[in-house]
């Protein structure tokens, strides 16, 4: 059973940091790419980074510069390091991870989701 699990959320002040952690279960994150999303209120969801397989890195647009994403393998678990935060990043953020299985199935997980807040 695959688990994907959040944590690291939580209320921060504009211009404020945190680091969310991705602790996974059940597959092993250096083989998939695993991606950060979020979701605002009345928005869709949205990518905000994802790291593949082989280490690259790719941020969207609003957090170029801001947020940083990483992969600790021997803990299984990735990161978003979120700085400079502003009342736009309020969101609930999802880890993803997503694979073409060497049977070319495609496998695709989500975890639960964890609010980030920033007041202004």
């Amino acid at each position: 059973q695959v688990q994907l699990v959040e944590s690291g959320g939580g209320l921060v002040q504009s211009g404020g940091s945190l680091r969310l952690s991705c602790a996974a279960s059940g597959i092993t994150v250096s083989m998939f790419t695993m991606g950060w999303f979020r979701e605002a209120p009345g928005k869709q969801r949205e990518l905000v980074a994802d790291m593949s397989s082989d280490s690259a890195i790719n941020y969207g647009d609003s957090e170029k510069g801001r947020f940083t994403s990483s992969r600790d393998n021997t803990k299984n678990t990735v990161y978003l390091q979120m700085n400079s935060l502003k009342p736009e990043d309020t969101a609930v953020y999802y880890c993803n991870a997503l694979r073409i299985a060497p049977d070319l199935r495609t496998e695709y997980y989500w975890g639960q989701g964890i609010q980030v807040t920033v007041s202004s």
